[in-house]
């Protein structure tokens, strides 16, 4: 495994641990200016601001826990793609049942001049849990 590909299941790691912390500041430094989230039956969220204010509510009222188990992971020069299974927990934080949410993400990296990796486009295919 190269330092690219490393580099890049850091950031998905780190996504999932900056998540549950609740801890927007550092996930905002995960993502590109221009970074674009697509959900099924919800318009693209396009950009930072969008996106920070999304979490900004989850975070008020869910604890959210993140597992990713990466399936792949391609380096194309400055350019990177990988899926992987991600379970997402979100569970109430005045009490009730979680909602857990899983399935399938498509994401597109991008390498900074700086060096690091970050998130550019993401497409996630998640359907709530059956029990």
């Amino acid at each position: 495994m190269d330092n690219d590909e490393q580099q890049i299941r850091g950031l998905i790691a780190d996504w999932g641990r900056l998540s549950a912390e609740g801890n927007l500041h550092q996930l905002l430094t995960l993502m590109d200016e221009d970074v674009v989230f697509l959900v099924a039956g919800q318009p693209p969220m396009r950009g930072k601001v969008a996106f920070a204010e999304g979490f900004k509510k989850a975070v008020e009222q869910f604890r959210i826990d993140v597992a990713s188990d990466i399936q792949e992971i391609k380096v194309l020069g400055d350019w990177a793609f990988g899926w992987n299974h991600l379970t997402v927990t979100m569970t109430p934080l005045k009490g009730g049942s979680p909602n857990r949410r899983a399935g399938y993400t498509l994401t597109i990296f991008r390498k900074k001049k700086d060096g690091k990796w970050v998130l550019v486009r993401d497409a996630n295919l998640l359907a709530e849990e059956r029990k």
